[in-house]
């Protein structure tokens, strides 16, 4: 089962008329505030970074970079199942990234114990860092305020960002994002969808990454063709 046909079936599986409700408002205002457009995209350079991991130890752009390419996946949090079968995934084609001399990093506004919960709970065995106070999220281009609708609905449900993100007062939440830098530093996929239920395909991580080969600006090009037409072919099918 693809990453998409796992996240469908979890959304099909949601019964509250109360969630799904707040949820399609809130994805529908994110598609409409236009910040998709205003964030990072291919072709841009990627901010630096410095983040702490679950055992404190600060991870930087620069030495993941010396290494090759990186793949950063932007996450709201352990709290979000989205989130969750997405990490997963990408555990499983972890060995397809690193075969490619590639690192693969997830970033999540989680910080102290619910950082090293997810990281523990599922497994990963890639690094998870924690974006404090959003910044490098907001560098991307990718933070919005969490609507008081939303928030109220999370707290009814024990999920507290503030206490999670340890800022009481902000409530910001990344939309997940998946960007795929050279080693030069420059954005060559980035993947934002205002629709938190809809991710990047590990898959195609794994072909963007076999297009950063010998003639690096034409072949990303390519992929990223195939990447989109596939995603729109699955679109011709589901319409019938």
């Amino acid at each position: 089962m693809s990453l998409r046909e796992k996240l469908e079936e979890h959304w099909q599986q949601t019964q509250s008329l109360e969630i799904r409700e707040n949820y399609e408002s809130l994805v529908a205002q994110l598609a409409a505030n236009g910040m998709i457009e205003a964030s990072l995209k291919t072709g841009d350079a990627a901010p630096e970074f410095l983040l702490p991991d679950v055992d404190g130890r600060l991870i930087g752009s620069e030495e993941l970079l010396e290494r090759g390419p990186v793949v950063l996946s932007f996450f709201r949090g352990g709290w979000c199942p989205y989130c969750v079968h997405e990490l997963c995934a990408l555990r499983e084609v972890l060995p397809d990234i690193e075969a490619r001399g590639a690192s693969l990093v997830a970033i999540t506004p989680d910080t102290g114990a619910v950082l090293a919960a997810v990281k523990r709970d599922h497994q990963l065995n890639y690094q998870v860092l924690s974006d404090l106070d959003h910044g490098l999220a907001l560098h991307f281009g990718i933070v919005f305020k969490v609507p008081e609708t939303v928030r109220d609905l999370y707290l009814r449900r024990g999920i507290d960002l503030g206490a999670r993100h340890g800022n009481h007062h902000a409530w910001l939440l990344p939309v997940p994002a998946t960007y795929i830098i050279d080693s030069n530093g420059i954005i060559r996929h980035a993947n934002i969808d205002a629709d938190f239920r809809k991710r990047m395909e590990p898959s195609d991580i794994v072909h963007v990454l076999d297009g950063l080969g010998a003639n690096p600006l034409r072949s990303d090009i390519e992929v990223a063709g195939k990447v989109e037409n596939a995603g729109q072919a699955q679109k011709n099918i589901e319409r019938g």
